[in-house]
């Protein structure tokens, strides 16, 4: 039987604002600002572009313009993820951006807002290597986890291509559950993409929220940087 949501009201699309946690920032995609930074990042890293419906570019201006066009979106947000906790030489900005902490070594979105159901989709997520597996890339996946639900969306997606096994094991990770495959659901890059779907609820969310909080605690943290407790043994309490 369905749930009873007489007093629903469609919510706002994420908004276009700063989000800041102890490892990172994450700023609404500018190309101006964080495209040169970008693309150091990811120069001569293809394999980065694998899953992703766009890149490698083959020049530092086609990629500003995939920037530029990414940060004008209507249909998704995007955000440059900087990270406050690794050593990368910046590229030259100007004075105002050099003004701003960090340096962008990647960006995620809002994909598929569907603000009347509440529901929303992570997705387009670039990683730069220097960024992958560090507690900055998961303290951003929580950042926007938590916006979202705190703007009162009811679902979170995540979807990914079924054979980007990365992918799939870190949505699990993160804590969205598994619920099926579409086959034959996309043509990425002249190649069949079925896609595997992942999505966490806001009924979920304060379990979720509590295993990010307490995995992300500096306490939970050695000196060297290594956890003492993983995400998966946080949510287990």
């Amino acid at each position: 039987m369905a749930s009873s949501l007489a007093d629903w009201k469609p919510v706002p699309l994420p908004l276009r604002a700063p989000m800041h946690g102890r490892t990172v920032a994450l700023e609404p995609l500018d190309a101006e600002f964080h495209a040169a930074d970008l693309w150091r990042a990811v120069q001569e890293r293809d394999h980065v572009w694998q899953w992703l419906s766009d890149g490698p570019f083959a020049s530092e201006a086609a990629f500003t313009a995939s920037i530029a066009a990414k940060q004008s979106a209507p249909d998704a947000v995007f955000y440059a993820i900087l990270s406050e906790e690794i050593a990368y030489p910046p590229a030259p900005r100007s004075t105002e951006a050099a003004l701003r902490p960090g340096v962008a070594l990647g960006y995620a979105s809002f994909m598929r807002m569907d603000p009347a159901h509440g529901v929303i989709e992570v997705g387009n997520i670039l990683l730069a290597p220097a960024l992958q597996r560090t507690t900055a890339a998961t303290e951003a996946m929580y950042l926007m986890a938590r916006h979202v639900f705190e703007h009162g969306y009811r679902r979170y997606e995540w979807k990914c291509n079924v054979e980007n096994l990365p992918s799939r094991r870190a949505a699990e990770r993160l804590g969205f559950t598994f619920e099926g495959i579409f086959r034959q659901h996309m043509v990425i890059k002249g190649r069949n993409r079925d896609t595997a779907w992942f999505a966490m609820l806001d009924s979920e969310w304060p379990t979720r929220k509590a295993a990010f909080e307490a995995w992300l605690d500096p306490a939970n943290f050695a000196a060297d940087g290594r956890q003492k407790r993983s995400l998966a043994t946080c949510a287990t309490g």
